[in-house]
C-alpha cells in the first residue's frame, strides 16, 4: 500500500508522476500536485534533495490530495526526515544512498511507520563494482543491483518493497524488467528514465512500458517527459487505456484524416480534448470525419460523430440520435458526456 493506493497483487496499474518545482516552494509544489491529481494521477513523487526540501515535505504531505513519495539521493537523513513527515513511500537509489548501515537505518524507520520502499535502480548510476564486473550497464547488471539491495532489505526482515530498473535504452529496460519478473515476485514500477521531449519520450515510454504491460509485467508506471507533470499523467493513462487496463476518464478516438475529410476535425478534436481534460467519467467518444469508416466506428463508441460535408450524425450507444450542423458538434458532444450514464445498456 502506498498510502491508500494498492500496488501489485492484482491491483489496477497505478499512474505516477513527479513534481518539477523546487520542493521548498510549498505552494507551487502543491499546485502541481493538485493539477496532476485532477488529471488522474494516483501517486506523486517529490524530490527531497536539500534541507529546505526536507523541512517543506511535512506541509506538502499534509495538504496533498494523493499519496506523496519522497525521492532520495545521496543523503539518507533526508529519507529519515521524510518518513517522520508522513510520506507514503520512500524511493532510494542503491547506487548513491551510501553504506548498508544507512540503508538499514532507513528500513528500520520505514518499518515502524509501515511505509514501503522503492529500490530505484538506474542505468546511469550503477554501483562501481557492478559496472566494473559487467563492463557497462546490462540487464544483468541492473538486475544484480536491484537484488543486492532487495537482499539487504530481506536480511533486515523488510519485504515491503517495490523495484524499478530504469534505463534510457528501451530495449535494455525491457530485458531488465523481464529478468526481474521471471526471478522475483516483488511489485514492479515501470519507466523509461529521462525519456526526453514530449514527442520522443511519449514514443519511448509507450514502447517500453506498453510492451511490458502487454506481457503482464508491471504494477505502477511513470512516464518521464521534459514537460509538465500533467502531460506525463495523460500519456501514462493513455498507455493503460490502449491496453484495456484503465477505464477511468474520457477516451477520444479520432480518425487520422485524409483528403475525404469534410469538417474541421482538427479544431473539433482539440476543443473537446481541452474541455474534457480531467473528466473521470468512463466514456468513449469517436470522432470520424468522413462517410467511409465513420458510421461503423461511431456506432461502436458510447458517443459517436460521423461527419459529412458541414454536417454530422450523432450516435449514442450505437444508435442514431440526430443530425447536427458542424458548428454544433462540440457543444452537443459535451452535453452528451454530461448526461452519459456509464451503466447504460450496451
Amino acid at each position: 500500500m502506498v498510502g491508500t493506493i494498492p500496488v501489485g497483487g492484482g491491483s489496477p496499474v497505478s499512474v505516477q508522476t513527479m513534481t518539477k518545482t523546487k520542493t521548498s516552494d510549498v505552494e507551487a509544489t502543491l499546485a502541481q500536485i493538485r493539477e496532476a491529481a485532477d488529471a488522474g494521477c494516483d501517486i506523486i513523487r517529490v524530490t527531497v534533495n536539500d534541507k529546505n526540501a526536507a523541512t517543506a515535505i511535512a506541509d506538502i504531505v499534509a495538504a496533498s490530495p494523493i499519496p506523496v513519495v519522497a525521492d532520495i539521493h545521496f543523503n539518507h537523513v533526508f529519507a529519515l526526515q521524510s518518513i517522520e513527515a508522513g510520506v507514503a513511500k520512500v524511493r532510494i537509489n542503491p547506487g548513491n544512498i551510501g553504506s548498508v548501515d544507512r540503508v538499514r537505518e532507513v528500513l528500520g524507520a520505514a518499518r515502524e511507520r509501515s511505509i514501503p520502499i522503492r529500490i530505484g535502480v538506474n542505468s546511469g548510476s550503477l554501483e562501481e563494482d557492478i559496472l566494473e564486473r559487467h563492463g557497462y550497464p546490462t540487464a544483468e547488471a541492473l538486475y544484480e543491483s536491484a537484488m543486492r539491495h532487495a537482499e539487504i532489505c530481506e536480511d533486515s526482515g523488510f519485504t515491503d518493497i517495490i523495484i524499478s530498473v530504469k534505463s534510457t535504452d528501451v530495449s535494455l529496460m525491457i530485458r531488465a524488467y523481464r529478468l526481474l519478473a521471471a526471478r522475483t515476485d516483488y511489485p514492479l514500477h515501470l519507466g523509461v528514465t529521462e525519456a526526453g521531449t514530449t514527442r520522443v519520450g511519449t514514443i519511448k515510454s509507450a514502447v517500453g512500458i506498453g510492451t511490458l504491460l502487454a506481457e503482464g509485467i508491471g504494477d505502477t508506471i511513470r512516464v518521464s517527459l521534459t514537460d509538465e507533470p500533467v502531460r506525463e499523467v495523460e500519456v501514462g493513462k493513455d498507455i493503460l487505456r490502449s491496453l484495456g487496463l484503465a477505464s477511468r476518464g474520457v477516451e477520444i478516438i479520432a480518425c487520422p484524416t485524409c483528403g475525404r475529410l469534410e469538417v474541421d476535425l482538427f479544431r473539433i478534436t482539440a476543443e473537446l480534448e481541452k474541455a474534457l481534460a480531467g473528466t473521470k467519467k468512463p466514456v468513449k467518444i469517436a470522432l470520424l470525419g468522413c462517410v467511409v469508416n465513420g458510421p461503423g466506428e461511431a456506432s461502436e463508441a458510447d458517443i459517436g460523430i460521423a461527419a459529412g460535408k458541414g454536417v454530422a450524425i450523432l450516435y449514442r450507444k450505437g444508435r442514431v440520435v440526430r443530425k447536427l450542423k458542424e458548428e454544433e458538434i462540440v457543444a452537443v458532444v459535451l452535453e452528451e458526456v454530461r448526461n452519459f450514464q456509464p451503466d447504460e445498456g450496451s
